[in-house]
């Protein structure tokens, strides 16, 4: 049974929330997984950025509808401002989750109160192999998701991580009310990272959970490699990077950015890693570099709000800390190119 409000009323142990834009087959399969679990103290807001208003509200399922997309991250706040359980997960619209997902989650983190997020072992569903098993961090502030594309097997303990992949993510309330939900300014990808290491900084750990399984569709909403992901992905790592970087590191962040943007040129050639992939889907590479310096430009205007946001931040880690944290979970710029 959940907690009591002040008011006496009972509320769900766990919110899961579903931001979903398609609002389609995906969306039913996700919907009927959630139905499935061997926990049942929890509540489902589906969040409604399509405007479609094609999905009922029904038992454990609440609907938030909007008339615009206004992204995942306010999607994701506008959720866990309308609930209240102590325990909050995040899960695509695209993606499935096993029965046990979420009782292998609240067993990982409720005799840890020192742990703020979980990260859940990640299926492509095309083939059973690894999507993520939490997070790695690139010098610029590229990240990369952990064991992606290898067998599951490898990584089958239970251990820290660095932060959840936001597809499948599980975060207690009292650290989001600490730090802060997801900055809506990143509009689509890169704010599950920025969340992560916000939390880091304020000495919240993370556990990588291996029992709590979710099957993904990858980027089945938004596409895998679109001009409109470029271009986010690309701004929304300038932001996380000047918010969250120790200075240093942030000053030696456009050469890590160099050396992506050279792999990404040679996988290109190649044919393979992201660009490839880009141009495989019927875009002319020449765009890449203008989206590129969109983002920058994006961020020169946005430096003032964002340094703000840097200075306010909540901080128990000095910067040495913090630093050590990066390099056990560091990737290159070449492991970035090269997804």
């Amino acid at each position: 049974m959940g907690p009591e409000s002040g008011s006496g009323e009972v509320h769900p142990a766990v919110t899961v929330i579903v931001p979903t834009l398609e609002a389609g087959e995906a969306l039913a399969e996700c919907l009927e997984s959630l139905q499935r679990q061997t926990f049942s103290d929890f509540e489902v807001i589906v969040v409604d950025n399509g405007g479609q208003d094609a999905i009922p509200s029904a038992g454990r399922v609440r609907v938030i509808r909007n008339q615009r997309n206004v992204g995942f991250g306010a999607a994701v706040n506008q959720a866990v401002r309308e609930s209240c359980g102590p325990f909050v997960a995040v899960l695509n619209d695209d993606a499935t989750a096993h029965p046990g997902w979420l009782e292998a989650l609240l067993a990982a983190i409720e005799p840890r109160p020192d742990v703020g997020m979980c990260a859940s072992q990640i299926r492509l569903a095309r083939d059973g192999r690894l999507d993520s098993a939490g997070m790695l961090l690139c010098g610029d502030g590229s990240s990369k998701q952990r064991g992606h594309l290898e067998a599951p097997e490898l990584y089958a303990r239970r251990q820290e991580a660095l932060l959840p992949s936001g597809c499948a993510a599980f975060y207690r309330r009292e650290m989001l009310e600490e730090i802060g939900l997801f900055d809506e300014s990143f509009f689509l990808y890169c704010e599950d990272t920025d969340l992560g290491l916000r939390a880091r900084w304020a000495a919240w750990e993370c556990l990588y959970v291996p029992d709590a399984v979710v099957e993904h569709r990858y980027s089945h909403s938004a596409g895998r490699a679109s001009a409109m992901k470029a271009y986010y992905v690309e701004r929304n790592r300038l932001f996380l990077a000047v918010k969250n970087l120790p200075m240093r590191e942030l000053a030696f962040a456009p050469f890590y950015s160099v050396a992506r943007y050279f792999w990404h040129v040679v996988f290109a050639v190649e044919g393979r890693g992201k660009a490839a992939e880009f141009k495989r889907g019927g875009n002319s590479m020449g765009r890449l570099p203008l989206l590129v310096l969109r983002a920058y430009v994006a961020l020169l205007g946005s430096l003032p709000t964002l340094w703000r946001q840097r200075r306010k931040m909540k901080r128990r880690f000095t910067v040495r800390q913090f630093r050590g944290l990066m390099r056990r979970y560091s990737v290159g710029p070449r492991q970035v190119a090269a997804l």
